[in-house]
């Protein structure tokens, strides 16, 4: 995409004040922060940006399908928050930085980030996988976190001074993952570049965190059981709650790591998994 940026501003004038409506009332986990959300137009990454958007942040989406983007958006702005948003190619650099700039441009400045845009792979064994698909899914999964952590980490340092960064990883990179390993794979080095991260920017004030998914009810996940009938029922078997996750379920917990609640987190890759490695 070559760093085209296009974007949309709803709910927000100079007479906007960084709370929802009455009738959508911020619940304060967030109040005053600016959230910058890849992978935003559906799932884990739309859920977020609507509970970011309650908990009182200003939130800029980011994505590379205009048309959720713009759907999400305009649910946010509708609901009393502040949104806007930006297509974005998590794979190249001038693009990621292009967005991280827009969130910098439209609010001001940038105070948290939730790195949860990711591409999946074709289910089987290591050795069916293309090299050019094992290609794609280190652009996205493992480059793309690095992208954005990097620009981010500059944009927070330029503005607020002190800030927080959340990763989507995966339970898959905590074990075996024989039917997604590259994935997997990926999302295992994510912890690792969350570790250092925390490690180098932390006498920054800057905290990295991550999340580990498990079982969670996203087009992902759905795309992965039509291909693999029974997978849904299979995970959720080795699930002591004996569910999959609803996606909002997960941003919940990213939206607490990004939280001033979270202070003294920082380096740590925390399961919402159901139960699931315990």
């Amino acid at each position: 995409m070559s760093g085209a940026v296009r974007t949309r501003l709803i709910g927000m004038d100079n007479n906007t004040p960084n709370t929802a409506t009455a009738s959508h009332p911020s619940l304060g986990l967030l109040d005053g922060k600016v959230a910058f959300i890849t992978g935003a137009g559906r799932g884990i990454g739309a859920a977020a940006a609507r509970l970011f958007a309650r908990e009182g942040a200003k939130v800029l989406l980011a994505a590379r399908t205009e048309q959720q983007l713009k759907a999400v958006t305009e649910e946010i702005g509708a609901a009393g928050g502040v949104a806007d948003h930006v297509v974005c190619d998590l794979s190249d650099a001038a693009s990621v930085r292009a967005a991280v700039d827009r969130c910098v441009e439209v609010y001001g400045r940038l105070d948290v980030a939730f790195n949860n845009g990711a591409t999946a792979q074709e289910p089987g064994p290591m050795d069916e996988l293309s090299e050019a698909d094992f290609d794609h899914v280190y652009a996205v999964n493992l480059k793309g976190p690095w992208l954005a952590m990097n620009a981010e980490i500059a944009a927070i340092r330029a503005t607020a001074k002190q800030g927080a960064i959340v990763n989507t990883s995966s339970i898959g990179g905590l074990m075996a993952n024989p039917q997604l390993p590259a994935y997997g794979a990926t999302k295992r080095a994510v912890n690792s570049l969350t570790a250092s991260a925390a490690a180098t920017y932390g006498p920054e004030d800057i905290r990295v965190n991550a999340i580990a998914p498990g079982t969670t009810l996203t087009e992902m996940l759905h795309a992965w059981d039509e291909k693999s009938p029974g997978t849904i029922d299979h995970l959720n078997s080795r699930t002591p709650l004996g569910r999959a996750a609803d996606p909002e379920e997960i941003a919940q917990a990213a939206a607490w790591l990004l939280s001033d609640r979270a202070s003294y987190v920082t380096g740590t890759v925390l399961p919402v998994d159901g139960g699931m490695i315990a």
